[in-house]
């Protein structure tokens, strides 16, 4: 009997390393012919199971599927698309299902973060009340570092080391140009409700190199007089300051101060433009000069600065999620064990589906010092050997090298025109 299929899709906002998990998953796939068959990728996420628009993965080289170890974003597409629940949509859960059948894929792998998790749980739990055989893992996936189980999410460890050099030389910058100029620099980062990726930008002071940096986290209410005191002390002080500023910071009445009144296609605030907010708040009520700054796409895609030991974790993740597979293991999702803080160590554990679908980890408390406007001796013990290691991808004429995929489409088998709603 030949070995069934594999179907594998990337979900949500990409990241430098999310490929390095398709390299993991694709590369050990492969290893065991024996066990697993095809690999096909969704086009554009689940829509491309939905829709019946598969990729033949085998239509690629070994060559270039290693290269998607150094390349950042979604090789395959990606996409925000929520499927509903069973009970509101049970559509589109058998339309998945129609579409497995026909290709004969026994094995899911869906690359994302906590709704991905939810939907790999919902899949996962409609095929066995069908009884349709199939093993389901999630590979965890998000540079907000919001998934519960695991240490860390793939994903996040090179997010936090663009934000950190970023601060830091932003901060050098602004220093430069104080006596007569900028006295604030504003940095806005991605968190919507956790601010993992901001606490990144107090790594950038260090003992040897001691920064004047603010950090405004979304897990503490936004107190303008404190934050302006703060901020008035540090330039007092050194001449200048450097503020990161989470897109999730809330007003003290839980209101997101960048609250665009826009939802995306997963429900969440659309969020964007903190940072001239906290600027303008400073010019107003200080008088100080500033610039700011989004990072926006930049600091997900930024793979020319990864940290090597995200890269290292994304791709372990991906190969565990087929070794996982290859041993009877369905509705589950390979985690990342701290076993050591410094140095560094980690080993591949494992979390059931129940416990990470929709469940969001935040801060703690301790991470974050006393004042709130900084990272304690523990986050900092956290973050710091997630971002050490550099895994340059390789350079022609003085840029980096990144391969693009053939992506060659699959035959449909289905006589279905599904209608996404």
């Amino acid at each position: 009997m030949s070995p069934r299929n594999a179907f594998y899709a990337q979900s949500g906002g990409v990241t430098a390393v999310i490929n390095a998990s398709a390299c993991g998953v694709i590369e050990t796939a492969r290893r065991h012919a024996d066990g697993i068959g095809t690999i096909f990728a969704g086009r554009h996420g689940i829509i491309g199971a939905l829709t019946e628009d598969l990729i033949d993965t085998g239509q690629e080289s070994a060559a270039a599927i290693a290269a998607l170890r150094h390349t950042p974003a979604g090789a395959f597409g990606s996409c925000r698309y929520k499927l509903k629940s069973l009970e509101e949509n049970r559509a589109e859960y058998e339309r998945l299902l129609e579409v497995f059948r026909a290709h004969d894929i026994g094995f899911f792998f869906y690359n994302g973060g906590g709704d991905s998790a939810d939907t790999c749980l919902k899949v996962s739990q409609l095929s066995a009340s069908l009884g349709y055989p199939l093993q389901a893992i999630h590979i965890p996936k998000t540079v907000d570092n919001d998934l519960p189980v695991t240490d860390v999410c793939p994903g996040f460890g090179s997010v936090a080391k663009y934000v950190a050099v970023s601060v830091r030389e932003a901060s050098f910058d602004v220093a430069s140009m104080a006596k007569t100029s900028t006295k604030i620099f504003v940095m806005e980062v991605m968190g919507r409700h956790a601010g993992w990726i901001a606490a990144a930008g107090g790594l950038a002071s260090t003992a040897d190199c001691e920064l004047p940096i603010i950090i405004l986290f979304p897990e503490l209410p936004f107190d303008e007089q404190r934050f302006l005191a703060r901020v008035d002390d540090l330039v007092k002080q050194h001449g200048y300051c450097s503020v990161v500023v989470s897109e999730g910071v809330r007003s003290a009445d839980g209101q997101f101060l960048a609250d665009q009144g826009l939802r995306d296609a997963f429900g969440h605030a659309q969020l964007g433009g903190v940072a001239p907010v906290i600027a303008n708040l400073v010019r107003e009520r200080l008088q100080y000069k500033y610039h700011w700054a989004v990072a926006d796409y930049l600091q997900r895609a930024a793979r020319h600065i990864a940290s090597k030991t995200d890269v290292e974790q994304a791709y372990a993740v991906g190969r565990a999620a087929v070794e996982f597979a290859l041993a009877g293991r369905h509705s589950v999702m390979p985690t990342i064990v701290r076993e050591n803080d410094w140095p560094y160590r980690w080993s591949i554990g494992e979390a059931r589906l129940e416990d990470v679908a929709n469940v969001e980890r935040k801060m703690p408390r301790e991470y974050i010092s006393d004042d709130g406007f900084g990272l304690s001796p523990a986050g900092r013990r956290y973050l710091l050997p997630l971002i050490q290691g550099e895994d340059y991808p390789p350079y022609h004429d003085g840029l980096p090298s990144y391969v693009r995929l053939r992506n060659v489409a699959v035959p449909k088998r289905t006589a279905t025109n599904f209608a996404l709603k």
